[in-house]
């Protein structure tokens, strides 16, 4: 069992989640960290091996969603800024414990926005990309407005903050988008509501076609080793896409309602939540199909279908929406803008310091 109070504080539900085996020995061997955002609880979460047991590492960020990371970028999308956050490799290894932590994560950039519901985000060569959901369109941050839209689906006829279809997740490939998901293909203020079951599309951001229908709410598409993948979350199924065709192969059934996608050789690591209210999630297959729904994630064998690892959270967190391996590092720490440590970190090309109280020399 793994146990973190993330707060001292009686109001706080305490962290905890079970591994099973499979789950430690993947974790093990894969020398990485699972960074995870919980959206209903307000946390971003680091998974990781520490040699002896899996540690989770939290930070609070309200209503976190969408998350990318590129080998030294972190972003995160919240409820009212994406944040870009960078890795201090340096700086790490004097970050409050002496050699503790192999990665830390500093502030660097902030794209404050009321809430506009960014789902997706993407860390592009030259662009960040996020999925704007209240506007029904793809975006960049921008430094004079708001945002700047770039895209929507060919339905969508307005530039308005409506929530027509509830276009919520990003595919890149090659670092330029290649598909779109959502949960309906209607163009009213909030008419994706009527069509939760059998309405959810993919599109092709090139051509604009819709490349399949009839899912059931789909999140997380996903470019891996040449395949299209999506989570046909309200079915509790991870889907092969052939977009030439419009076909789609189940490769696996998991007892929850899917969020965050993301691959790490012949696995994917998938996200599993609990149906947090019925006005939304009510009537879904998935919960048909099971007497209850679990909230973790699942590590499935791509080759076979099989779900060879699991974490369950058991409590402090119902609902997870978007997963990342951060690849090669085994202990990350990530601290916020106005935290004390982020005011004493500096890193400048080819030199660090921290701005510690005692190295100051006084005017």
């Amino acid at each position: 069992m793994i146990r973190n109070a993330l707060e001292a504080s009686p109001n706080v539900i305490p962290f905890e989640a079970r591994p099973d085996t499979g789950f430690r020995h993947w974790l093990t061997q894969s020398r990485s960290t699972l960074a995870v955002s919980t959206y209903q609880a307000g946390m971003l979460a680091f998974f990781s091996w520490n040699g002896e047991t899996i540690s989770v590492f939290l930070r609070r960020f309200e209503k976190i969603m969408g998350l990318d990371w590129d080998g030294t970028r972190l972003l995160l999308a919240t409820r009212h800024a994406l944040l870009v956050y960078s890795n201090s490799k340096v700086l790490a290894h004097r970050f409050r414990e002496p050699g503790r932590y192999d990665a830390l994560y500093l502030p660097r950039v902030s794209y404050p926005h009321p809430d506009l519901h960014i789902h997706d985000v993407a860390l592009g060569p030259d662009r960040i990309w996020m999925v704007n959901t209240r506007f029904n369109c793809l975006a960049y941050p921008s430094d004079e407005h708001t945002f700047e839209p770039v895209w929507r689906p060919r339905f969508i006829t307005d530039l308005v903050p409506e929530d027509r279809c509830h276009l919520n997740g990003l595919a890149m490939r090659n670092g330029q988008p290649a598909f779109v998901s959502a949960l309906s293909e209607t163009n009213t203020a909030g008419g994706w509501r009527d069509h939760k079951v059998a309405g959810g599309i993919v599109v092709d951001y090139a051509s604009g076609e819709i490349v399949v229908r009839g899912l059931t709410m789909p999140h997380s598409p996903r470019v891996h080793e040449g395949s299209l993948y999506v989570l046909n979350s309200g079915a509790g199924e991870l889907l092969r896409i052939d977009p030439d065709r419009g076909s789609t192969e189940v490769v696996c059934r998991l007892d929850g309602y899917l969020r965050g996608l993301t691959f790490s050789g012949s696995h994917a690591l998938i996200g599993l939540c609990q149906a947090r209210e019925t006005q939304i999630f009510g009537g879904m297959p998935v919960e048909i199909a099971h007497d209850r729904l679990k909230c973790g994630l699942a590590v499935i064998d791509l080759r076979s279908g099989t779900r060879v690892g699991l974490l369950e959270i058991t409590s402090g967190c119902t609902e997870l929406f978007d997963i990342r391996v951060l690849t090669g590092q085994v202990r990350p720490a990530i601290v916020h803008a106005d935290a004390p440590d982020a005011l004493e970190a500096i890193s400048v090309p080819g030199c660090y310091f921290w701005l510690r109280p005692e190295n100051v020399i006084k005017d």
